[in-house]
């Protein structure tokens, strides 16, 4: 009986085992596979700021948890039961899918760079026009918000159940729905603090106070300001002025960052997806072409060959996408506006 029992005990500890080193594994897949989709999520934080233009501070982190539930919702009720029903349905759709995707980031990467190039104001269509009580204005941003994020949650699904296509049913779930969950915290995340940098800007530029009222979140202590708070604030002012005049620039880097990366992804992407059809020329010349600069720089090999390979992805993304911007603007858009017609 004592044998029988040590014996069971050792099987539920090599069972445990074996379920804790298939959920490192997991785990890791799960890195890898997030880590993929960068150049998305470069463009998700870039994107999100400018649907909170507009409105009161009271209101800007409401909104932007409004958006990352509906992108939440977007990942989990959505995309990870439609992305794992095509990879066993037909899982021969998953690479066109995926190089569909990689398009149009190339697409509107070059677009936004033609935009930024060669500015058209006068051409535009005229915005209808918006409800005007504030609730409707704001639940209209938050839907176009939503409608966004379920591009850009969808390529950022499918490059990560590409990462582990050959996995096991219960692995693609736990990866699909951890890389869902962390990737919108860290977007959402990083979001909310943008936003609201200027505002803790102001507020430290502004507090005359700031070591009674421990940067202002607490009452003051006395009836005048403390020999520690006339010491700090020249520091907590510079802060704050330096806050609020970095941002700007900040979310401009950010845009143009995000552009670069979507379209050095876009072009990534199409590139291994034509491998995957036997079309290699294109990826062989690349990864040759980083090799022998590799070779050539002293130190940082690794790092010189994937700034080689994400540049000659990115000239890839940004020509296919300045080829797809007329095919876009004068076929698929009217096509769409006859079908909602």
């Amino acid at each position: 009986m004592a044998t029988g029992l040590i014996a069971l005990l050792d099987d539920i500890a090599g069972l445990a085992k074996l379920a804790a080193a298939s959920l490192d594994d997991a785990a890791s897949q799960a890195t890898r596979a997030g880590a993929k989709a960068v150049g998305v999520v470069i463009d998700d934080t870039a994107v999100t700021p400018r649907y909170v233009t507009g409105f009161s501070a009271s209101r800007e982190l409401p909104i932007i948890g409004k958006i990352a539930l509906g992108s939440l919702r977007n990942k989990l009720l959505f995309l990870l039961p439609g992305a794992l029903a095509l990879s066993f349905l037909a899982p021969f759709l998953l690479t066109p899918l995926l190089m569909l995707g990689g398009a149009y980031l190339c697409f509107e990467g070059a677009e936004k760079v033609v935009e930024a190039l060669w500015p058209h104001g006068g051409g535009e269509e005229a915005e209808p026009a918006t409800p005007r009580d504030a609730g409707a204005v704001e639940d209209q941003k938050v839907a176009s918000a939503i409608k966004t994020d379920f591009i850009l949650s969808a390529e950022i699904m499918a490059l990560t159940l590409a990462g582990v296509a050959e996995a096991g049913l219960a692995t693609q779930v736990f990866v699909l729905a951890a890389v869902g969950i962390g990737i919108t915290g860290l977007v959402y995340g990083v979001v909310a603090l943008i936003v609201k940098a200027d505002d803790v800007g102001l507020a430290l530029a502004r507090e005359e106070r700031p070591a009674s009222t421990l940067f202002g979140l607490r009452a003051p202590s006395g009836p005048a300001p403390t020999p520690g708070d006339r010491r700090l604030r020249p520091l907590t002012r510079a802060v704050g002025r330096g806050l609020v005049r970095l941002m700007p620039a900040l979310l401009r880097g950010l845009g143009i960052v995000g552009t670069a990366a979507m379209i050095w992804v876009g072009g990534g992407i199409l590139v291994h997806g034509l491998e995957g059809f036997g079309l290699a020329a294109l990826g062989h010349g690349i990864a040759h072409a980083a090799e022998a600069v590799g070779d050539r720089v002293p130190f940082g090999e690794a790092a010189a060959e994937w700034v080689v390979t994400a540049a000659l992805s990115g000239v890839v993304g940004l020509v296919v996408g300045a080829l797809l911007i007329p095919v876009a603007r004068h076929l698929v858009t009217p096509a769409l506006a006859s079908l909602r017609a």
